[in-house]
């Protein structure tokens, strides 16, 4: 049961007659008017318990979008219901209008729009809904609270796509598409075209030269469907915050942007998140929409407050192909986690494949790098240079063992990314 404030007015007003006529036949009075008020309202008032609630819920929504869930209500009471709903979403779903009032009548239903403006990525779940039914005359309520459970998937934002045009515009010009032909690049055989200068004098080919009685040279195209795989860390340092999100999101957003650009680019991805073991694996299968199932497996990782193992990844990689592939670890460059697991994973790595180490750099480390104008603020540009310092020998010693790094900041991570993609597919690496 529940009192509305009309009531503690009514109560207000029944202070006058006490005051007025002192007396306890006053106070009964007073409190019998009372107590029938409450009484009568409440047995006029329609049940909770004969409402049906039935809920629609879209199947997705990017973070950063607006959605709206869908409430069915069902009157089947004899009486009118007169209630206020409240939905109970998590609050990181930004339900912004999850009280509302409602009226239905005996046997009729009525939808009401919940306005969802989530502000994070995963499952999010509401898991009731608490009608509180007023009488006619809206002074007590019946108040009931019915189990309604509903899970909103919010996937990954995705704010990288913005690149991938320009990234697959230099894709063409690679593949020959475009205007502009490389060469030298790649190793599979595209055409033939009249010698300029400056071309390589090992592209002639002396046969067709021969033939046509004018020098030619052999065009190349970058390789294609060659297999590409993302290990991406959700293991403990991918829960470090860097500027408004975790280093595992920024992760995502550089391993969805990749993915898009290899396959697009005619190569075969798979994607593993993994830290322990297997969160989730996606490939390329060449049918239906793998964007699709990449958000769909990302969208609920979080990250694992364990060690990565980094001896089991090698492993994980052979299950997913036994050929030489590109193989990009997105994961952490601290000092501690990289000298003990992560430069003796490349040097296993790298004699069988092509490694791109990715690593997203926190700018507020090098902006305490910078301000040096009181003692504590020269103190913390110590230790930040001391930790770049160390970042910059991880990164030497990876070079060495034959990988790739690319170490930025959130937002130059994945176009930074998908740069190092397109310079190893014009060298002819892939």
């Amino acid at each position: 049961m529940a009192i509305s404030g009309r009531f503690f007015l009514v109560a207000l007003a029944a202070v006058v007659p006490i005051i007025a006529v002192p007396g306890p036949a006053t106070w009964l009075l007073a409190l019998g008017v009372l107590l029938f008020i409450v009484v009568l309202d409440l047995s006029l008032a329609a049940s909770p318990r004969h409402v049906v609630v039935r809920r629609v819920i879209p199947s997705g929504v990017r973070l950063g979008e607006q959605t709206t869930a869908v409430l069915r209500l069902a009157n089947e009471s004899t009486r009118p219901l007169n209630a206020v709903v409240k939905d109970g979403w998590q609050p990181s779903a930004g339900a912004s209008n999850a009280l509302q009032t409602v009226r239905v009548r005996p046997g009729e239903r009525a939808a009401l729009g919940v306005a969802l403006l989530p502000a994070r990525r995963g499952d999010l779940l509401t898991r009731h809904v608490t009608i509180r039914s007023f009488g006619p005359l809206g002074m007590a309520a019946r108040q009931q609270t019915i189990e309604a459970p509903g899970t909103l998937r919010v996937l990954p934002a995705f704010h990288s796509k913005r690149h991938l045009p320009s990234k697959l515009r230099k894709l063409r010009e690679l593949d020959g598409k475009a205007a502009v032909q490389i060469r030298g690049a790649g190793t599979e055989f595209d055409s033939l075209r009249d010698y300029v200068r400056g071309d390589d004098v090992r592209s002639i080919d002396w046969r067709a030269t021969a033939r046509r009685r004018d020098v030619v040279v052999r065009t190349w195209r970058p390789e294609r469907d060659r297999r590409v795989v993302i290990v991406l860390d959700t293991s403990r340092t991918s829960a470090a915050r860097i500027e408004d999100e975790t280093a595992l999101d920024t992760g995502i957003e550089a391993s969805l942007l990749l993915a898009v650009l290899a396959e697009r680019g005619g190569d075969r991805v798979s994607l593993i998140a993994y830290d322990r073991r297997v969160r989730t694996q996606v490939s390329s299968t060449g049918k239906g929409n793998m964007l699709n199932a990449m958000v769909q497996g990302l969208a609920p990782l979080e990250p694992e407050l364990i060690e990565l193992n980094n001896q089991a990844i090698p492993g994980a990689v052979r299950a997913v192909t036994s050929h030489r592939s590109l193989v990009v670890l997105v994961t952490s460059l601290d000092a501690g986690a990289a000298e003990e697991g992560l430069i003796p994973l490349v040097a296993s790595l790298s004699q069988k494949h092509v490694v791109v180490v990715a690593s997203v750099r926190d700018p507020a480390v090098d902006a305490a790098r910078r301000d040096r104008r009181t003692t504590t603020l020269t103190y913390r540009a110590a230790a930040a240079e001391h930790a770049l310092n160390r970042r910059a020998a991880i990164t030497a010693v990876l070079k060495q063992a034959g990988a790739s790094v690319v170490d930025a900041p959130p937002q130059e991570l994945p176009p930074q990314l998908a740069d190092m993609y397109i310079r190893l597919k014009a060298a002819g690496r892939l």
